[in-house]
C-alpha cells in the first residue's frame, strides 16, 4: 500500500513540472508522455477526449477516440506500474476491457483489447477521430475523401461530381500486409502500429481486409480487430494486440514496436515469449514469381508468415497448441497439414504444395487466389465498378492472341455482359474428354458460374456458402474461394474453333449488386497445344 502511494505520488509530481507522468484532471485522467503528446481519458466512459502533440489539439470536438463508438459507461482505473503509465477501462455492457499504456519519452499511446464474446454491433475496432483540418490526409490518397460526393449505394459507398467513387473499405490493406497505417497533416502523422503478434486473436487470416481511415468531417484513423464485413470464419475471444496509436513529425514509423514490457503490467491474456513456441522449415512447389505464405490458425489464434526465397520461413512465435496449418501460392490454398506447437522449442516442419499439375491446353490468368492481373484487378480494391476510371466489363478473349488484362476480373448477372473465350483444339485434344475449370475468389448473392461451348450446357454448381456482405463494390475479392470443374465428354469440343461463354448463375439486386462473383483463373484440361501455359 505505501509503495503504491509514493507510486502515485511520484506520477503527480513528475506531471506537475511537465514531465512524464499521469494526473487527474476533473473527469479525466491526464497522461503526459514527456515527449510532446498528452491525452486524457475520460474517468466515466474510457474515452480518449485529448490528443494534444506538441502544443495541437488533434481530437476531434463531435465524438471521441474509443472502442467501436464508444463503451458507455464503464469502470476507469488508472495507476503507474513499474514505471508505465496503466489506464483500465472495463465497460459495464460489453464483454470488453480496453488498455491505455504509457512509456516515458515516447509519443505512443499503446493499447490492448481484451475480449470474452462477441461485441455490439458485431464488429470490433479501434476508432480514432481527429480534427479533419489538423490531419487531412487519409490513407491510400484520396480513396475515401467524401469531400463533395453523395453516398450511392448504401451509406458508405459515395459517387463525386467527377465520376469518381469513394469508400471508406477502399482504405484497406491485408492483415499480412497492415503493420502501419495512418494519417497526416502539416508537421504530423497520427499512425496505427500492429507489431508482432497483434493480429493472433483477430478473425479472417492472412488475406483479410478492412477500414483503415475515413476522410469526412473527421478525420477517421482505424484499425479492425473482428470485422463482420466478408467474414469467413468465427470470432475470436482473448486478447486484441499490443497494438499502438503513435504520434510523429510526418514520418512513418517502423512496425517494428516493443511491446515486451506488456509482460509487467498484469494485462488479461497477455502472453510473454517464454511462455511461446516457434515453427520453422522449408517450403516447396511454389513457383518463385509467387508468394509462398504459411498461414496457423485454430480457434483460438492465428499466425502467418512469408517464405525465404530459399523456401525457408519461421514462424512468429505461438501459443503452445495443436493448429491447422495451410500452404498458399499467393492467396490460393495448395496444401493442408497439421502441427502442434510447445513452450519454448522449435518444431521442424516442411511443407510442399499438394497440388495436382495435370496437362492444359489453354489458361486465362493464374490460380493464386488474386484478381489483380485481369481487366480491371489493378483498380478494384480503391474504386467501385462503376467509377469512370474502369474498364468495361464482360468482353471478348481470344486464346493466343488476347492478353490476361483484357478477360474481366468480375462478372455480374445484370451488368456487363457475359465473357467469352475463342479457342482452336487440334484433332487430338477434341477426341478426348476435356475438364473446365474456373476458379473464383469471391462471390455475391449466390452468384457462380454459368458455362457453354457450343451446344454443350454445363451443369449449375448451386449457390456457394453465402456471405452476407458487398464484396466488390467496397474493393473486397477474396471470400471462400470456390474453385468449379466441369467435365466435358469425348467428341463434344470440335476440332478448329470453340467458343466459351461464361455467365452468371444467379439474380440478387439491380446493376453491380446483381448475383456475382470474381474470377481467379479459368482453364481448360487436356491434351497439351500451342497454347498450353507453362506448369
Amino acid at each position: 500500500m505505501w509503495k503504491k502511494v509514493v507510486i502515485a505520488a511520484w506520477a503527480l509530481v513528475k506531471t506537475a513540472d511537465a514531465a512524464f507522468g499521469l494526473s487527474s484532471k476533473g473527469n479525466s485522467w491526464s497522461v503526459d508522455t514527456n515527449a510532446g503528446l498528452v491525452f486524457e481519458v475520460s474517468k466515466s466512459t474510457g474515452d480518449i477526449t485529448s490528443l494534444l502533440y506538441n502544443g495541437v489539439q488533434y481530437q476531434g470536438t463531435s465524438k471521441m477516440t474509443h472502442i467501436n463508438s464508444g463503451l458507455g459507461t464503464s469502470k476507469v482505473s488508472a495507476d503507474v506500474v513499474n514505471g508505465y503509465v496503466r489506464i483500465t477501462v472495463t465497460a459495464n455492457s460489453q464483454p470488453v476491457t480496453q488498455y491505455f499504456v504509457a512509456k516515458p519519452d515516447d509519443p505512443t499511446i499503446y493499447l490492448a483489447t481484451y475480449i470474452t464474446g462477441e461485441v455490439d454491433p458485431g464488429e470490433l475496432r479501434f476508432l480514432a477521430r481527429l480534427r479533419r483540418s489538423a490531419v487531412p490526409n487519409g490513407w491510400h490518397g484520396d480513396v475515401a475523401n467524401l469531400d463533395g460526393c453523395t453516398a450511392f449505394e448504401g451509406k458508405d459507398t459515395f459517387k463525386c461530381p467527377n465520376g469518381q467513387t469513394r469508400c471508406k473499405m477502399y482504405t484497406s490493406d491485408r492483415f499480412i500486409d497492415d503493420r502501419v497505417h495512418g494519417v497526416t497533416g502539416k508537421n504530423v502523422g497520427i499512425w496505427m502500429i500492429m507489431p508482432g503478434v497483434a493480429y493472433e486473436s483477430s478473425a479472417g487470416g492472412p488475406f483479410m481486409r478492412d477500414i483503415n481511415s475515413q476522410s469526412g468531417d473527421d478525420q477517421e484513423l482505424y484499425w479492425y480487430m473482428n470485422s463482420g464485413h466478408v467474414r469467413t470464419e468465427p470470432w475470436r475471444f482473448g486478447l486484441m494486440g499490443p497494438y499502438a496509436m503513435k504520434f510523429t513529425t510526418g514520418a512513418q514509423p517502423s512496425a517494428d514496436l516493443d511491446t515486451s514490457f506488456f509482460a509487467n503490467l498484469s494485462i488479461q491474456g497477455y502472453v510473454p515469449s517464454s511462455k511461446r513456441g516457434t515453427v520453422s522449415g522449408t517450403v516447396s512447389g511454389i513457383p518463385s514469381k509467387f508468394q509462398a505464405v504459411v498461414h496457423w490458425h485454430n480457434n483460438a489464434s492465428q499466425y502467418w508468415t512469408i517464405s525465404g526465397p530459399d523456401g525457408k520461413y519461421t514462424s512468429p512465435l505461438m501459443k503452445p497448441g495443436t493448429y491447422t496449418v495451410k500452404l498458399y501460392r499467393n492467396e490460393f490454398q495448395v496444401a493442408q497439414d497439421s502441427i502442434t506447437i510447445g513452450v519454448g522449442t522449435n518444431t521442424e516442419k516442411n511443407v510442399a504444395s499438394a497440388e495436382p499439375t495435370p496437362s492444359v491446353i489453354w489458361r486465362i490468368g493464374d490460380f493464386d487466389g488474386q484478381p489483380f492481373e485481369l481487366k480491371n484487378g489493378d483498380r478494384i480494391e480503391r474504386m467501385h465498378p462503376e467509377d469512370v476510371r474502369m474498364g468495361t466489363w464482360g468482353g471478348a478473349y481470344t486464346v493466343g492472341k488476347s492478353t490476361a488484362k483484357e478477360f474481366p476480373m468480375a462478372l455480374f448477372a445484370k451488368q456487363g455482359g457475359t465473357a467469352t473465350v475463342t479457342f482452336n483444339l487440334s484433332k487430338d485434344q477434341a477426341g478426348v474428354e476435356t475438364t473446365l475449370r474456373v476458379g473464383t475468389t469471391l462471390s455475391f448473392k449466390g452468384g457462380r458460374p454459368s458455362v457453354k461451348i457450343g451446344n454443350w450446357q454445363g451443369k449449375d454448381p448451386g449457390a456457394p456458402k453465402l456471405i452476407d456482405s458487398r464484396g466488390v463494390t467496397r474493393g473486397a475479392y477474396r471470400g471462400y474461394g470456390e474453385v468449379y470443374t466441369w467435365k466435358i465428354p469425348a467428341g463434344t469440343l470440335k476440332e478448329g474453333s470453340n467458343t466459351l461463354e461464361l455467365g452468371v448463375s444467379g439474380s440478387g439486386d439491380a446493376k453491380f449488386l446483381s448475383a456475382n462473383y470474381i474470377i481467379d483463373a479459368v482453364e481448360l484440361q487436356g491434351p497439351k497445344g500451342p497454347d498450353s501455359p507453362a506448369q
